[in-house]
């Protein structure tokens, strides 16, 4: 193998390939137009969850679909033009809905996290960003039975994975989070899991690592790669600006669609985007962990910057102008749940998760594309899953591994 390669997107899961193909010996150039986490990693709710398993396309969603459909919900939106365009994946993502391929999903899903968990807190205690993380879990918010009735699945699944959780009545949530208001029939702490106070920073840190092991960071944007003899060629948007090098990871998330069409690859990748807005509490008012009200459609998280609501789910263009109805209507259940002051940026903030038919991403060589591996497609659990990301593709790139361990992620599954 060749010993220098670029490393293409400079989030989450693009950063920590690079640290572990430093760790591995190579030359690595992390490539990005913007400075590392100031994409999709920035907007996220700062969870590390054992509970993100569960796939949003899971046997339940039948059910939910003539509901989702009528696309007046807080937690999921679509632009009909956009929709109508993709009805491929759309059929194809409901068809990994059923039964056995939800199982296919969830333990690889399982199984990824938990190689995650132990990364990331090596990493951080390298970092320095240790104090960044917190070890209280998060809470799932049900605002009647039948919305707790209706999560038995994901119940039962958690059971299965041994994700710790605790049942809580009101009185009980009352003692865990007491600003929340009175109107939640049942919740869900999700124990064992982590959240930090600043993903962004959490990136940036890791970045920093990087450097300091030898990594090199450029300031690119990647308009084209070709192969190039035994190597691969990155083209600059300025025309005449390359990089080349042995090998090639396109860790660029849902950009990742565009670019790979370049030499021939066409993802079925759509995009969940989504919107962020901090807050101040009024008169002090916080939650001490992310709390996801599931009527509400909002997760609420204790940043640095404010508590973070995040919103859920709008399918639509990547590049598609931002509309901010759905963070109304989730700021506005959000109120209901709990004394949110006034808004803190100036601006939301928009992001967009790549997802692929499966929920799954996808780790390892594109078939036919000797010396180009793709880390790409983690929908909303990039966070919780990039180290071990990293790590899969690091044995893949040097250890010649069983299949067993890689094979639900196998980009020949799309390709």
């Amino acid at each position: 193998m060749g010993k220098h390669v670029i490393v293409l997107g400079a989030g989450i899961v693009g950063v920590c390939c690079a640290l572990e193909l430093v760790r591995r010996g190579l030359r690595v150039t992390l490539v990005d137009r913007q400075a590392p986490g100031m994409e999709t990693s920035m907007g996220n709710a700062g969870v590390l969850a054992r509970s993100s398993l569960m796939p949003f396309n899971h046997p339940g969603l039948w059910g939910q679909l003539p509901r989702l459909m009528k696309n007046d919900t807080v937690q999921f939106r679509y632009r009909a033009s956009y929709l109508a365009r993709n009805l491929g994946w759309a059929a194809r993502f409901l068809l990994n809905a059923r039964p056995s391929v939800f199982k296919e999903t969830t333990r690889a899903l399982d199984e990824l996290i938990r190689l995650s968990a132990p990364e990331h807190l090596r990493l951080l205690d390298a970092a320095g960003a240790r104090h960044r993380l917190r070890d209280t879990g998060w809470v799932f918010l049900y605002r009647s039975p039948a919305a707790w009735n209706a999560s038995a699945l994901a119940r039962q699944t958690f059971a299965q994975y041994q994700v710790p959780t605790q049942t809580l009545d009101p009185v009980e949530l009352a003692a865990l989070e007491p600003a929340l208001s009175p109107i939640f029939h049942r919740a869900l702490w999700i124990q064992g899991s982590y959240s930090v106070d600043d993903p962004q920073a959490v990136v940036t840190a890791y970045a920093d690592l990087f450097r300091q092991a030898g990594g090199t960071v450029k300031a690119m944007t990647a308009t084209g790669i070709r192969r190039d003899g035994q190597g691969w060629t990155v083209q600059g948007a300025q025309g005449s600006e390359t990089l080349s090098a042995d090998q090639l990871v396109v860790a660029l998330g849902p950009w990742s669609k565009a670019l790979l069409k370049t030499t021939g690859i066409d993802l079925p990748m759509a995009f969940e985007r989504g919107y962020h807005m901090h807050y101040r509490g009024q008169d002090g008012a916080r939650v001490t962990r992310p709390v996801y009200d599931t009527g509400g459609g909002y997760v609420l998280s204790p940043m640095a910057r404010g508590l973070r609501l995040t919103t859920g789910v709008e399918l639509d263009a990547c590049e598609a102008a931002p509309r901010m109805t759905q963070l109304d209507l989730a700021e506005a259940r959000a109120r209901e749940a709990f004394p949110l002051g006034e808004r803190v940026d100036p601006a939301a903030w928009l992001g967009r998760r790549p997802t692929l038919p499966d929920s799954r991403p996808m780790i390892g060589q594109a078939p036919k594309h000797p010396g180009l591996w793709l880390a790409l497609g983690h929908q909303h659990i990039g966070f919780s899953t990039a180290p071990g990301t990293a790590k899969l593709l690091g044995e893949l790139m040097f250890d010649n591994p069983a299949p067993s361990r890689h094979h639900a992620f196998r980009p020949g599954r799309f390709i």
